[in-house]
């Protein structure tokens, strides 16, 4: 601990644990009160007998909680103390849960998180091993599941790394009771980095770094060879595929040098990503951009040599060799997360292997097939650095992944814009489209049937309608919504979408309907069915069906919030009666 704890911290300990056990005491939630006895009281209970040991003083004195919520302002007050240097690091883990608690169980929990976020601003990004405990997580933005979704985070967080937590990714305070140790095995593989020097480039690899993800031996087998010695054949790959190889590798232990000098900073992304923790499917935390990793004490956690600091692979199975960093026995103790009901239809988005796989295939894609291709380098010749990414974002939200082209870059206006004027030929629509499919294979995307064929349509699909609206006469709709493509999704009938080259509809601001008056009642089927037109109609079709009060009435807000910005209709703006029509029937009732 950095600072000697003073007995005056001793009491504020002893009275937030008196205050969990009579939170815990007065409980009715049998799940809640278990979550207190194992991840607040415990952990409260063991950091006052540490305090107390350090400090040879008593806790003293009666305990009076504030008033108002006694569960909010116990989760307040803990985080407040939590700010104070050199106390014992289950206070963290007691934050953690009521943090949890307090935001989970309450309607205004978004307020809440932020009065959290606030209060811990002046903290640090860090991860904390605690001793035979869990991965303390402070202020990290930024978590997602195996997929690349959003997974909630809080400003204190505590993450299972014993693998027993029923609540995974987070800690219940199983390790507590399954006699979790956060040791090293002294049977771990040696820590020796080896140099393998090629025709173009020099390997560098650490065995007892690797988290045996398979990342390199399944994507390049000719330089990454499984049962073979030496593992790394340095000249059976081309630069680029070697490069892009050791920079995916999760754990760190790759690294390459040209020249003789070792190029850190680039199989580091230049320190250009995001800071994120990835829970990896049935395996590790995955960590990039660097988040700082701390022991139990607080001290820089050891590395070994030549490791990475800004990506490595963190173990959640409880069994690593080399803890608190993954050493790939998750997959020989058969670590499983749980598994989602049967019944369950995965999307294609998350069957495809969801954003990481899409983004490993545009990868390929852009960096391997394009430049080398004579009808289709001259058209991406200038394309940004993250180009492959955003296509990947875009394929993700079409086959009903997150919103992040939407949210980040614009939805279809965006795409449209990355078109227009392009006069883009059918042998170039072939070409993408078939190098598209074969790095789809290379990238291990499913190769069944299905994800195929609603693959393959929708590239069939989108990369014509890119074709028509790329041409230099064409007049695309500029406010379409983001396509959606599912296992039940085809692309309509002919005539359901409005064409590049349509002339302009007569109808587009609906001059013929009859509005009602200011004092006339609102209803659908006699004002707001007649606002829409068959080519409105048509071209929302994928999603719900304009001319049904059902459907309309479900979406009302979201169409209102198209109309008032000038997306829907896609073909022109409503004149604002019209607009002011709809918001009527929605804050009246919606009446049919």
């Amino acid at each position: 601990m950095s600072e000697s704890p003073s007995p005056s911290d001793l009491d504020t300990l002893a009275a937030l644990l008196q205050r969990a056990r009579e939170l815990q005491e007065a409980g009715t939630d049998q799940r809640i009160v278990e979550r207190l006895a194992r991840s607040v009281v415990r952990p409260l209970d063991v950091a006052l007998r540490r305090l107390a040991h350090d400090t040879a003083a008593t806790a003293r004195g009666a305990v009076h909680a504030p008033p108002g919520d006694p569960l909010w302002q116990l989760a307040l007050d803990a985080t407040r103390v939590r700010l104070r240097p050199g106390l014992p690091t289950e206070l963290q883990e007691a934050t953690a849960a009521l943090q949890d608690l307090a935001c989970g169980l309450d309607a205004d929990g978004e307020r809440r998180l932020a009065e959290l976020r606030q209060l811990q601003a002046s903290l640090p990004a860090a991860i904390q091993s605690q001793h035979d405990g869990p991965y303390l997580v402070t202020n990290a933005e930024r978590m997602t599941d195996w997929l690349g979704r959003p997974l909630p985070t809080l400003p204190q967080m505590a993450l299972c790394r014993c693998g027993a937590s029923a609540m995974k990714p987070f800690c219940d305070g199983a390790h507590a009771e399954v006699g979790f140790t956060g040791a090293k095995d002294p049977e771990r593989v040696p820590d020796r980095r080896d140099t393998y020097v090629g025709q173009q480039v020099t390997i560098l690899d650490n065995r007892g770094t690797c988290q045996h993800s398979g990342f390199c031996t399944d994507r390049l087998a000719t330089v990454f060879r499984l049962n073979e010695e030496p593992f790394v054949a340095p000249s059976g790959g081309r630069m680029d595929e070697i490069i892009r190889a050791v920079r995916d590798c999760p754990s760190g232990a790759l690294g390459y040098a040209i020249d003789g000098r070792e190029a850190r900073n680039q199989v580091d992304y230049d320190g250009r990503r995001e800071p994120r923790i990835e829970v990896s499917k049935d395996g590790p935390y995955r960590i990039t951009a660097g988040i700082p990793l701390v022991d139990g004490d607080g001290n820089d956690e050891q590395r070994n040599e030549g490791a990475s600091r800004e990506h490595y692979a963190l173990c959640r199975c409880g069994h690593s060799q080399n803890k608190p960093f993954c050493s790939g026995m998750h997959w020989y103790v058969q670590f499983k997360d749980p598994v989602r009901r049967s019944d369950d239809e995965p999307t294609i988005f998350e069957w495809a292997g969801g954003l990481p796989a899409f983004t490993r295939m545009t990868r390929l894609f852009y960096e391997k097939y394009v430049p080398q291709d004579p009808l289709l380098a001259p058209l991406f010749a200038t394309m940004s650095a993250d180009h492959p990414q955003r296509v990947a974002k875009w394929l993700a939200e079409v086959f009903c992944g997150p919103k992040h082209y939407s949210e980040e870059f614009g939805g279809y206006p965006r795409m449209l814009s990355q078109h227009l004027g392009k006069g883009l030929t059918e042998e170039q629509r072939t070409r993408w489209v078939t190098l598209l499919l074969q790095s789809a294979r290379e990238a291990g995307l499913p190769n069944d049937a299905e994800f195929r064929s609603a693959f393959g349509a929708y590239s069939e699909w989108g990369s014509r309608l890119a074709v028509e609206n790329s041409q230099t006469d064409a007049r695309p709709p500029e406010h379409m919504p983001m396509p959606h493509w599912d296992w039940h999704t085809a692309a309509g009938p002919p005539g359901s979408r409005v064409l590049a080259f349509a002339p302009p509809a007569p109808e587009a601001q609906v001059t013929d309907v009859a509005l009602p008056g200011q004092d006339e009642p609102v209803s659908f089927e006699s004002h707001i069915n007649a606002l829409f037109r068959s080519r409105d109609k048509q071209s929302m079709s994928f999603a719900f069906d304009l001319w049904s009060y059902d459907d309309v009435r479900r979406h009302a807000d979201a169409i209102l919030a198209r109309l008032r910005d000038g997306t829907m209709p896609c073909d022109g703006r409503w004149p604002d009666a019209k607009v002011d029509v709809f918001e009527r029937w929605l804050e009246t009732g919606k009446a049919r």
